[in-house]
């Protein structure tokens, strides 16, 4: 699996702290980081957490990632953007047990965490708590395990009804405040990781287009 993290400006002084934590724990399992920032403090590419949205949206819909790690002070913000976009279904996460249902009753894409919020000492133990939790088994295996196949259901229910309520992520990205959407895929490394591994041509172009 492709796990992508972002983080936004309010938050990018712990970036080192939460890939270190993400790294740890996932790729033993197998799985791949990529870092798509902000990669600090002072990083000359910022992200709001609206942008963080607007990035979630193009990895995970382009196939250049699998699942995406991001959120902000709170995770709220984060999380509301995230799913603004079509075929991004993103928990609010702020535990691991919130970590562990989420994966197995709702089967999403994306979690936004709350970096600053109850974030103290100890943060990244918890960090790595909520990764193992997140990661542990396959999504979608249902909690309590009798209750798999109705919340199998209904995550196809609502797969279905975001696909009524969501255009096409293209037309959205032409539509979108020019600037905003470039501020998004403007960070230090989005280019070689972004088009290394995006699997949707008519995504691809759009980003391009975007670029120049």
């Amino acid at each position: 699996m492709k796990i992508a993290l972002i983080m936004e400006n309010s938050q990018a002084a712990k970036n080192e702290l939460v890939v270190t934590a993400l790294k740890k724990v996932v790729e033993p399992m197998g799985h791949e980081v990529f870092n798509y920032g902000m990669y600090g403090a002072e990083d000359p590419a910022p992200l709001t957490y609206v942008q963080n949205g607007i990035l979630a949206a193009i990895l995970l819909n382009s196939g250049a990632a699998d699942f995406v790690i991001t959120g902000c002070g709170t995770g709220e913000g984060a999380m509301l953007a995230c799913n603004s976009f079509p075929k991004v279904l993103c928990g609010h996460v702020q535990s691991p047990l919130d970590a562990y249902l989420f994966s197995q009753v709702n089967d999403g894409n994306c979690v936004a965490l709350p970096f600053a919020e109850n974030f103290g000492w100890g943060g990244e133990l918890k960090l790595e708590y909520i990764f193992e939790k997140l990661f542990c088994a396959p999504g979608g295996g249902g909690y309590p395990k009798e209750r798999v196949i109705p919340e199998q259901r209904n995550k196809k229910i609502l797969d279905a009804v975001k696909e009524v309520t969501h255009v096409d992520l293209v037309t959205i990205l032409k539509n979108l405040d020019q600037d905003l959407a470039k501020g998004a895929i403007a960070g230090e490394h989005f280019q070689e990781m972004f088009f290394a591994n995006c699997k949707c041509d008519k995504i691809a172009a759009a980003v391009k287009e975007l670029l120049a």
